[in-house]
């Protein structure tokens, strides 16, 4: 799959251009229908099946204080885009300027003149352009007059309830991790280098990585079943997020127990991938409490796991 970054980069004739626009934080089972669909007009016309997403995410633009912590980051939503059949992602950069373009100035020197583009699929509640004028009934009136069709999908509905990147984030703030992977059809993860932490886990028998977070959404806190990737292998883990109330911590931090694990890591990037909370983060009157808990926890993960992959 091909990336370009910035829409000044695009260059020469694109072959049949369908795409798919949006956001597309993390790659939910809405947005992978966009994908599908958008991968399969494109092989009916054996043309080049996109998604037209933006760098920054817009809110940090029109408006700072509201940007969500993101649910997936960048690599990994490319990985994933491209896994439902995306071949060309034109990220835009998503400046002041940008964002203040009226939707005519978005049709015309982007979508016809820039991508010539040919169908466009987008979900039932976008809107375009500067304060977001462009409506879809805009969006196809501008179609008309540029020469592309557009394709609405509708609503994508889980437990009766329509499925958005904010409702994700909502259930894996809350820590319900399982019903988020139902949203997402597939773990929910979060990907980070690892940095030095208090060694607490160490001390006691269970050394522990410890992930930088600051720019992802971490789930609620407490401990959690997880499967650690790195350099592209699967291991069984145990999770704490949390703030350590046995040795009275301040800071929240996400530790990873990895099994059967020795390999010295730091400063490098993994993946955690949530598959079910355990319980709730609590404070023990001892270490060697603490310690006997761990151990069951650990037990009730490679119960949890192994019941995961059969």
């Amino acid at each position: 799959m091909r990336i370009i970054r910035g829409t000044k980069n695009i260059t020469g004739p694109i072959p049949y251009p369908v795409m798919a626009i949006g956001n597309f934080d993390g790659v939910h089972v809405g947005h992978q229908t966009l994908f599908r669909k958008t991968a399969e007009l494109a092989l009916a016309h054996e043309g080049t099946s996109i998604a037209f997403t933006f760098e920054p995410h817009p809110l940090k633009i029109i408006a700072p204080g509201k940007v969500p912590p993101l649910l997936t980051h960048f690599h990994k939503k490319m990985e994933l885009m491209e896994s439902f059949g995306i071949s060309l992602v034109i990220c835009a950069d998503f400046t002041r300027k940008f964002a203040d373009q009226r939707p005519r100035d978005f049709s015309k020197n982007i979508l016809s003149e820039k991508i010539g583009v040919k169908e466009i699929v987008v979900g039932f509640d976008y809107a375009f352009g500067r304060g977001r004028e462009g409506t879809i009934p805009y969006l196809k009136k501008m179609g008309e007059e540029f020469g592309f069709q557009v394709h609405v999908v509708e609503p994508f509905k889980l437990n009766d309830l329509t499925v958005s990147s904010s409702h994700v984030r909502e259930l894996i703030e809350a820590g319900q991790v399982e019903m988020a992977s139902q949203f997402l059809d597939r773990d929910y993860s979060i990907l980070g280098p690892v940095i030095s932490g208090y060694k607490t886990g160490q001390a006691i028998g269970f050394p522990t990585a410890n992930i930088d977070t600051s720019k992802v959404q971490i789930p609620g806190t407490g401990v959690y079943a997880v499967r650690v990737v790195y350099k592209n292998k699967s291991y069984d883990a145990v999770a704490n997020i949390g703030f350590n109330p046995t040795f009275h911590r301040d800071r929240l931090s996400v530790e990873v127990h990895i099994f059967n694990f020795s390999q010295v890591i730091y400063h490098q990037e993994i993946e955690v991938q949530f598959v079910a909370r355990i319980r709730s983060e609590i404070e023990f009157k001892s270490a060697d409490d603490l310690v006997a808990q761990i151990n069951q926890d650990i037990e009730k993960t490679k119960k949890i796991l192994l019941e995961k992959k059969t």
